[in-house]
């Protein structure tokens, strides 16, 4: 029986700062869940951090002109102020510090030293004017798998492992004129293969911590044989390794997960006054926790196989993830957010002009659970305005005209209808069924039904108290509304209220009108 909730969204990388896209997916859904958990009296930790090892780093800077350092500590600080601008309320963020540093190569060391690791020679494609290596972000090419345009790595479109010597129409990044060869030199990999039969039977028993589209590539990709997974590279920019047999190699940015997830965990258990022993602690056997991921579907491969592996070949050291809340790619008019074409919406900045409350409940009904979904100033402001700020609004005066007429009597019906409102919400935060689009639209369904209600003397009471059930309800969503009304804890409303004093509520602003 699981005593606490682990939930880490996957780090964005340090190569510039959050836009929308990043939020509506599992940055806004983890914090949603973390909140409605704690008010339920649950014990939830929330980590997350930012990736500086990753080659896109590099790549980014050069586009830019500036130094890979420079990129990382300016988007570090960018990524941190824009999660609370949002709102997101992380307890563990990560960095690259020396404590971070030593834990993954600890990690990996001891994966080495009891002989999961073992060299292979592997095939990857070379630039000579460079005489650099090309990996993952520096190789650009059509995945072998799906056909899709992307970088060596991770492909985005299908989810699949791309070795970068494996990419078809194969080219640099930096410089698509610059000649590649195939060149092959030695590596250590994790040999995912001998752990297959024991992650597909981990995850049939845990199918129902998948969402569809994961669910369907899970079973895609454990269906065959897995590639041996590198977990060195022959390159200079990550983590270094201490190992003789591929001196001057980093670690593989894609098998960082695991140690960082467990690095993630640990910093959230000390901010909430915890005091882990290791960072390891938290993931151990029998340890009272349930590890669950809110990500992207394109990073289900190094966080579901390569990952997981890991963790198994500790031979039973570990717990294994059990859910996965993945979600598509959020476009910005209907096209992909992209900084280098500057058609991006950066979230932080969209906070300093439109209400957070607004941005949330419209990304929360906009999140791209199943499929793509796009976002649109136009879009905010008309959805915002007619189903959360005009029902709110004109929900707040009536009740206003009540404050100091109380106390009010509730009703039985009126209670249940409360019961009836919660219930529904809880089935869109609770990890089984989690759903932000569903929360949305429970908001605005039951602003709609007070809003037409027409209140008399006889039943404001009731009135009243069904609206402060909403805002109780919708308190993991509309933060600062709650917030001001409910308090920073607004936990559950008691079970049999009889009465009710009304007091006043603060109406929202529109879209474009400030915080």
């Amino acid at each position: 029986m699981s005593t606490r909730t682990v939930i880490i969204s996957p780090a964005p990388t340090a190569n510039g700062d959050l836009h929308l896209g990043h939020i509506a997916g599992p940055f806004l859904a983890a914090d949603v869940h973390t909140r409605y958990a704690r008010a339920q009296g649950r014990e939830v930790l929330l980590g997350t951090g930012f990736q500086d090892t990753s080659t896109f780093v590099v790549t980014t800077a050069h586009r830019r002109g500036v130094a890979p350092a420079e990129l990382v500590a300016n988007s570090a600080a960018q990524i941190e102020a824009t999660l609370h601008a949002m709102g997101i309320g992380v307890d563990g963020y990560t960095g690259d510090d020396d404590r971070f540093t030593k834990w993954v190569v600890d990690f990996i060391g001891r994966l080495h030293a009891a002989g999961r690791l073992e060299p292979r020679t592997m095939r990857f494609p070379y630039s000579e004017r460079t005489g650099r290596f090309l990996v993952d972000g520096f190789a650009s090419g059509n995945c072998p798998e799906c056909l899709a345009e992307g970088c060596a790595g991770l492909c985005e479109s299908c989810g699949n492992l791309v070795l970068a010597g494996d990419l078809i129409g194969v080219r640099s990044t930096v410089d698509p004129d610059d000649p590649v060869t195939p060149r092959d030199v030695d590596v250590l990999v994790l040999p995912v293969e001998r752990y297959r039969d024991r992650l597909r039977a981990h995850f049939e028993a845990h199918a129902g911590g998948m969402r569809p589209h994961m669910a369907q590539a899970m079973a895609r990709l454990l269906s065959r044989p897995l590639p041996d997974f590198p977990v060195t590279y022959p390159i200079s920019w990550g983590i270094p390794v201490p190992f003789a047999e591929v001196a001057g190699q980093v670690v593989n940015p894609n098998a960082e997960p695991m140690a960082w997830s467990m690095h993630s965990s640990a910093l959230a258990a000390e901010s909430r006054g915890g005091t882990p022993a290791g960072e390891d602690e938290l993931w151990l056997a029998g340890g009272g926790s349930e590890i669950v991921y809110f990500l992207g579907f394109d990073n289900i491969y190094p966080f579901a196989i390569a990952g997981p592996a890991m963790l198994l070949a500790f031979d039973g050291q570990y717990e294994l993830p059990t859910r996965y809340l993945t979600n598509e790619f959020y476009e910005l008019d209907h096209q992909k957010f992209s900084t280098s074409r500057g058609h991006v919406v950066w979230g932080r900045e969209l906070a300093a002009e439109v209400p957070r409350d607004l941005i949330r409940f419209h990304l929360a009904a906009t999140s791209p659970e199943h499929q793509r979904t796009s976002f649109s100033r136009d879009a905010l402001a008309r959805v915002t305005e007619s189903r959360l700020v005009g029902p709110w609004n004109r929900i707040a005066d009536r009740v206003n005209g009540w404050v100091g007429r109380g106390p009010l009597p509730v009703s039985a019906r009126s209670r249940h209808a409360a019961a009836l409102m919660s219930q529904r919400f809880a089935e869109s935060y609770e990890l089984a069924g989690f759903s932000l689009n569903r929360a949305a639209e429970a908001i605005a369904d039951h602003l709609a039904r007070l809003d037409r209600w027409p209140v008399t003397g006889a039943d404001a009471g009731d009135f009243c108290f069904e609206v402060r059930a909403l805002l109780r309800a919708a308190a993991p969503v509309l933060i600062d509304l709650a917030a001001v009304v409910l308090g920073e804890n607004p936990g559950a409303e008691p079970a049999e209220v009889t009465t009710i004093a009304p007091v006043r509520l603060p109406p929202l602003a529109a879209a474009g009108a400030g915080r």
